[in-house]
């Protein structure tokens, strides 16, 4: 399978033929490789993709409602019973969409849905990666923290500092003044816009990861505590861009399949990688299925 750089010279070459410009040579190519993925797992393959990276100003680059409609039109017409390999780079979106979209997904592919990240699944997009069955990750691939942002806001910052002041003012009455002044900034309709989101997020992941990945799982509950604990953690994580790596994935009890275990498998799923971040670079979000 070709690498970055031979990708981006077939796609050129392809762009050079097509002199009429009636078609995409990025589509073209994109679509050649992402049928080699699904001739080597015999799997259906959606690849969910957003150009933050290369285009971060891009309407629509974040999980929202209106991809559930493109959902819905690349899952026409394929055979459910061959199971969904869903390929994610995401920087993450609204808690709700994620919720409501993994549910179409589960109600039509039931738990046989695999995520595979190549490189990034950021915020809701780990969220996401935590309701399928196993999530595949290569050296390069990074999940990151779950915790919801409000406003630019960390919710459980905003939670865990409101916690600290009243646990603060409980011992030392005289730290009143201080924090007075801190919390100012809050009103307490936000904080408890706050907390409610801290434990939509925990609910929605522990609840997903009981029913599929840690369905047959010794001590399950625990182990989801613990994924949900560690994702969530703003005093470990200490940023919700932290960029969370396989190694700490399977420490903290995800189920994790190593990409670079099968060569072929891994070769046709990077090469379907640099046909999207190749596209991405003209466009802001990519959304394609195979079979088409």
């Amino acid at each position: 399978m070709p690498n970055w750089g031979q990708v981006l010279t077939e796609i050129q070459a392809q762009d050079a033929k097509l002199a009429n410009g009636s078609k995409s040579a990025v589509d073209i190519v994109r679509r050649k490789y992402l049928k080699k993925l699904h001739k080597k797992t015999g799997r259906n393959v959606i690849a969910y993709y957003s150009g933050w990276l290369s285009n971060p100003s891009a309407f629509g680059i974040d999980v929202n409602d209106e991809d559930k409609a493109a959902f819905m039109m690349a899952i026409h017409g394929l055979d459910k019973s061959k199971g969904l390999d869903l390929i994610l780079h995401t920087p993450g979106g609204g808690i709700a969409a994620a919720e409501s979209l993994v549910d179409y997904l589960r109600r039509i592919f039931g738990c046989d849905i695999r995520a595979i990240v190549p490189h990034l699944a950021m915020s809701a997009g780990t969220m996401i990666a935590c309701t399928c069955k196993s999530i595949i990750m290569g050296k390069q691939s990074n999940l990151g923290p779950i915790d919801p942002q409000l406003g630019g806001l960390p919710a459980a910052a905003v939670k865990k500092e409101i916690e600290r002041a009243i646990k603060e003012i409980s011992e030392s009455p005289e730290r009143l003044q201080f924090w007075q002044f801190v919390l100012q900034k809050y009103s307490p309709t936000f904080v408890g816009q706050c907390e409610q989101a801290v434990t939509m997020a925990e609910e929605f992941v522990r609840k997903r990861l009981l029913d599929n990945m840690l369905s047959d799982a010794e001590n399950a509950a625990e182990t989801a505590d613990k994924i949900v604990n560690g994702l969530s953690d703003v005093d470990d994580n200490k940023s919700h861009s932290r960029h969370i790596h396989i190694d700490k994935c399977e420490e903290l009890g995800l189920k994790i399949e190593k990409l670079e275990d099968d060569q072929d498998f891994q070769e046709a799923v990077l090469t379907v990688h640099h046909c999207f971040m190749h596209s991405l670079g003209v466009s802001g979000a990519a959304f394609i299925k195979v079979p088409s």
